[in-house]
């Protein structure tokens, strides 16, 4: 590649383990990708590629260039320098500093590096300046390729409001709302209560979530016009803000399209995308369970009416809110490679990315409606660097101290562009991967998600594995019961973790202490004849306790070869396992099941447990008086000064973190004490912020 410059608590981690059947783990045949990427050396496309985007989007396109005889280039900020994008491409150069306005923003950097390589053609990826108007024409000017639709296109379908009027005008079924731009709080609140509540307030030129809003009343509308306004500057440099009504526990179903420059144009089937945390989807799947194939061509049909309507020509994507009765509308267009196209490509066979290039460089598409199948089911969770015990997914941030994806299972694809020993910062999205699972039926996708989920180690960040588990067993999406709505509706506390049954404790509690045990044992071997060990060699009877959660459970456990016997809680559990103990997966047979866990235990002998007791409690902090940061990120106001009275609820500091602002309140009406933060200043997790009186 040539170079150019220009501490969880102890509950919830036991909550987390991993504990699931290995039925479907031997399997002799390893798909990865399910999608064709057929290079043919007669269809000239592009010599030189490059890639304005970072992560795994990056990569995604890169190994498809590779695979058509294509470079690539990637571009890359300061801190990003070591990024596997960066490795995985011919060239690489680096276009600014961290902060995304001054690298994978900028868009002068981004055309000299075009200029310095000589690159015929960019391809945008997702975010970032994939559906801006301005560097497409930039492109344009200099002669070089936008793998993407054109400036019509995207200045049609980027801005929410003239979309929502040629949606109309094509025939395409649209939310009621307000079909102008919101200039003021106070006019939102006019708006708002002319449509009547609830309502949704977004970003015209938004997109993933940033930007909106649901307001149930004027109070909440005023603050979700400031928040959206200001997360629509700082995401797309557009504060500009629609207001329509807000459907009510809707499913979002969304149309893979593709068209050509010769007026052809194709939907490529639906992706269910309804289980959402603020606006943001977690999990996908393709095809949705609550299509019938009327509803699905009449969605398809209509989308690519709309694709139609403004000459589109590449990938992109329709999207629906859809009720209880089928009803569609129209929500939006995203006018490039969506985050959830793999689950496409694993029912198609197509490659999306392959498809977009030949596009750009003007072939015709190669297929007709008529040839596009749905082969199977393909469902993906999007893993996050995120604390999903808080709101459902604050950032976190750190260094991948172990990092292993699960590709020994065949029919998992992980698109991905970090590495063992990545790291993961505040300045971009904290998608660690894409984890795409696929099989022959929805109950088989469903069960290689568990496997894969199961066999996925990730260390050192915190990491939303455990809600994703959760999810894909709940017995609510299991049925396809679901809607935009369910993370709320299935826990309305918040994430708690995995409550484990009492056979299930019990089975977790004697693999642990046959865990330790091992541990214990195979310390001994190399100074047996050097030092007294702390457990008899010859001994095959313990008595110990672990803790889990704020209690300690005592058990009594017996060895014989790899075979472990514990009782405990009152019942007998059995363990046989070899106990590889350089390995983070560890594949037990427990009560005559296979189980695959990865854990981190306390477990004491008899004799430190009950010295443990003894042990002074740390007491928890009181928080009523102060205000820490939940998370990693770049305060963005201060609401409050010395000497103010602040209520219960009311706003003391905006946190951004991730591109995502999160307003900080009182906990109770006081005195503010002292401010310990100002805008612009990066804080950590759990950073005083505030004191009150």
């Amino acid at each position: 590649m040539a170079a150019h410059s220009l501490s969880p608590p102890l509950s919830r981690l036991l909550f987390t383990v991993k504990y699931v059947s290995l039925h479907s783990r031997c399997c002799a045949v390893h798909s990865k990708a399910h999608y064709s990427t057929v290079y043919n050396p007669n269809e000239k496309t592009f010599d030189k590629i490059l890639i304005a985007n970072r992560g795994e989007i990056a990569c995604r396109v890169i190994k498809t260039c590779k695979k058509m005889g294509i470079q690539t280039v990637a571009v890359h900020s300061d801190v990003d320098s070591s990024a596997v994008h960066v490795k995985m491409a011919d060239e690489a150069i680096c276009v600014g500093p961290a902060p995304t306005n001054k690298s994978y923003l900028n868009m002068d950097a981004i055309m000299d590096a075009i200029r310095v390589t000589g690159a015929q053609a960019v391809h945008p990826g997702y975010g970032f300046l994939s559906e801006n108007k301005e560097f497409a024409k930039r492109l344009a000017a200099e002669g070089v390729m936008f793998i993407g639709p054109d400036t019509h296109a995207i200045q049609a379908m980027g801005d929410k409001i003239e979309s929502k009027l040629i949606a109309k005008a094509a025939k395409v079924n649209t939310i009621p709302g307000f079909d102008g731009v919101v200039k003021t709080a106070e006019d939102a609140v006019k708006i708002a209560q002319e449509i009547g509540y609830p309502v949704m307030i977004k970003a015209s030129a938004g997109g993933g979530g940033k930007g909106m809003r649901i307001a149930w009343n004027d109070d909440e509308t005023r603050e979700g016009f400031r928040f959206s306004s200001q997360e629509a500057a700082s995401s797309f440099g557009d504060d500009r803000l629609l207001i329509e009504k807000y459907i009510d526990n809707p499913r979002h179903i969304e149309i893979q399209v593709l068209a050509d420059k010769h007026g052809n144009a194709l939907w490529l089937n639906e992706r269910e995308c309804s289980i959402q945390r603020r606006n943001q989807k977690v999990v996908e799947e393709a095809p949705s369970t609550f299509l019938d194939p009327v509803t699905r061509r009449a969605m398809g049909e209509q989308a690519v009416q709309l694709a139609k309507a403004v000459q589109y020509s590449s990938a992109g994507t329709v999207e629906f809110l859809v009720d209880s009765k089928k009803n569609f509308y129209f929500l939006e267009m995203n006018t490039r490679l969506q985050v959830e196209h793999p689950i496409t490509e694993c029912i198609t066979g197509l490659d999306l990315v392959e498809q977009m290039i030949r596009v750009a460089k003007g072939y015709q598409l190669q297929h007709k409606q008529e040839d596009i199948p749905i082969n199977g089911w393909a469902i993906e969770s999007r893993v996050y660097a995120e604390d999903p015990y808080k709101s459902f997914g604050l950032p976190s941030i750190g260094r991948l101290s172990q990092y292993q994806e699960p590709l020994n299972l065949s029919n998992v694809r992980v698109d991905s562009g970090i590495q063992e020993g990545s790291d993961i910062s505040i300045y971009y999205d904290p998608m660690i991967s894409k984890l795409v699972t696929y099989g022959a039926t929805r109950n088989e996708a469903l069960a290689k998600m568990e496997d894969a989920l199961d066999n996925y180690v990730i260390r050192g960040v915190t990491h939303n594995i455990p809600l994703l588990r959760e999810i894909i067993t709940h017995p609510r999406f299991i049925s396809g019961d679901i809607s935009t709505n369910f993370l709320p509706e299935v826990y309305p506390d918040g994430f708690k973790g995995h409550q484990l049954e009492v056979d299930a404790r019990r089975e977790l509690l004697a693999s642990a202490a046959a865990l330790y045990i091992a541990a214990q044992l195979r310390s001994q071997k190399p100074y047996l004849c050097y030092r007294v060990s702390t457990i008899p060699v010859k001994c095959t009877h313990w008595e110990l306790c672990v803790e889990l959660g704020k209690g300690c459970h005592a058990m009594e456990v017996t060895k014989s070869g790899d075979v472990y016997n514990v009782e405990v809680d009152g019942g007998k559990v059995e363990v046989i396992g070899a106990f590889n103990l350089a390995s983070p997966l560890l594949p037990l047979t427990i009560n005559g099941s296979d189980r695959m866990l990865q854990f981190k235990v306390r477990v004491l002998s008899k004799l430190a447990s009950e010295l443990n007791s003894y042990m002074p409690e740390k007491v928890p902090e009181d928080t009523s008086s102060i205000l820490r940061s939940p998370m990693p990120g770049t305060v963005v106001a201060v609401s409050i000064k010395p000497g103010d009275t602040v209520a219960e609820g009311q706003e003391i500091c905006v946190i951004e973190a991730m591109k995502m602002q999160n307003s900080l309140t009182a906990a109770r009406q006081a005195k503010v004490k002292s401010v310990h933060c100002k805008p612009g200043e990066t804080v950590g997790e759990g950073d005083l912020l505030v004191e009150l009186q």
